[in-house]
């Protein structure tokens, strides 16, 4: 893309063609090349010579800063640091490296990167000096609100050095992206993840063990929270410890791999559909935690792998695409604002719907209710 400054009619816009192009007189230069052009006028009339000096020395001193100006922004070599990921809410770290390989000194530089306006308002830098060979850091950072993938191509410069009479602009071109993930909350339990599939896995009996079990398939101990199976309590260290403790067994999927599916199809509500990409990278990120295999399928992209990839494509995942893949036959979490599909999920699975009018079945899950928090349905016992 081509950021110059076309030439058109309008004044103001060969004014910025030029100051882009060459350099613009400020305000004071303007002044002072109407008093030079005065005094030079005077001079042809009177034919006094102090008056073709003075006009001399005003136009020498308006030509050093025409060419200073100009000069003082070419030959920059300008880059980006690599943007660090993060999640929605925190603070995004823009650094910008400039290096100036030349034998004299940049002074008097401002800096205006063009960030995208959903991502925040342009960043602005100022340089007082910039020594010959040296380099600078510049560091900005952003508060990030929403979740994207964000790119910006170019920043302009600007100065007026040394006297402030001429301003000269000059467009940089510095590709660089950031990445937004979903805002992710802390979750301390997830039913709609927790003993995902038992129901299938008693069918099969495959999981008799982790039914009966009370020795060896022990992962950790930890305090008792409403809705615990009281079979789980471990009485010995609750009488020691004198709170009830309960034991996380090391199998809790019936021996499947979780997958939380994103049904992106059709047309959602905005807010909506943030927030049930919200719930998808929570989720995800609580069954890494608890050292599970988690995977994403999203309805237009098919299964997803890996955080960094699977937190990547949240970040950039919209609605209205088309449904291309078909749905994983294994107990899975359904996430989704049409309730059609529930009756032919796999025996087993969850859902959570961001629509009220549910068609009738057997499986257990969650209808988004928007008066309450998001965080607390995620950690809602399943009826």
């Amino acid at each position: 893309m081509n950021h110059s400054v076309s030439r058109t009619k309008s004044p103001l816009n060969l004014i910025r063609w030029l100051e882009y192009h060459w350099a613009t007189p400020a305000y004071g230069g303007w002044v002072l090349i109407g008093i030079a052009l005065s005094f030079f006028g005077a001079a042809t009339n009177t034919m006094a010579g102090w008056l073709y000096v003075l006009s001399g020395m005003l136009l020498s001193l308006l030509g050093l800063n025409f060419v200073v100006a100009i000069n003082t922004l070419k030959k920059l070599q300008i880059k980006h640091l690599a943007i660090a990921s993060v999640s929605a809410g925190d603070e995004l770290t823009v650094s910008l490296k400039i290096n100036n390989p030349t034998q004299k000194n940049k002074t008097l530089i401002s800096i205006v990167e063009h960030i995208p306006p959903t991502l925040g308002k342009e960043i602005k830098h100022n340089i007082e000096t910039l020594p010959p060979g040296q380099e600078i850091l510049l560091t900005a950072y952003l508060q990030t609100n929403n979740r994207g993938i964000y790119h910006w191509d170019y920043l302009s410069l600007r100065t007026a050095a040394p006297f402030g009479l001429f301003y000269c602009s000059r467009y940089y071109q510095v590709k660089t992206s950031a990445i937004v993930y979903p805002h992710i909350l802390t979750l301390q339990n997830c039913p709609l993840i927790d003993n995902l599939g038992q129901e299938e896995a008693r069918k099969r009996d495959s999981n008799q063990v982790y039914n009966h079990a009370t020795e060896g398939v022990t992962k950790a101990l930890r305090q008792y929270r409403y809705g615990d199976p009281i079979r789980l309590i471990h009485w010995r260290t609750s009488a020691r410890l004198g709170e009830l403790q309960v034991r996380e067994l090391e199998t809790i999927t019936g021996g499947e791999e979780i997958t939380i599916c994103l049904d992106n199809s059709g047309d959602w509500d905005r807010q909506d559909f943030e927030n049930a990409v919200i719930a998808v990278a929570s989720m995800y990120c609580y069954a890494s935690r608890q050292q599970l295999e988690v995977k994403v399928w999203i309805g237009d992209m098919g299964l997803i792998h890996g955080r960094k990839v699977t937190l990547e494509t949240l970040a950039g995942v919209n609605y209205g695409g088309i449904m291309k893949n078909n749905i994983p036959q294994l107990p899975l979490i359904w996430i989704s604002n049409n309730s059609n599909y529930l009756n032919s999920l796999p025996l087993g699975s969850r859902y959570f719907l961001f629509n009220k009018d549910i068609v009738s079945s057997s499986l257990k899950g969650i209808i988004y209710d928007s008066e309450n928090s998001l965080v607390s349905q995620l950690q809602k016992h399943l009826q």
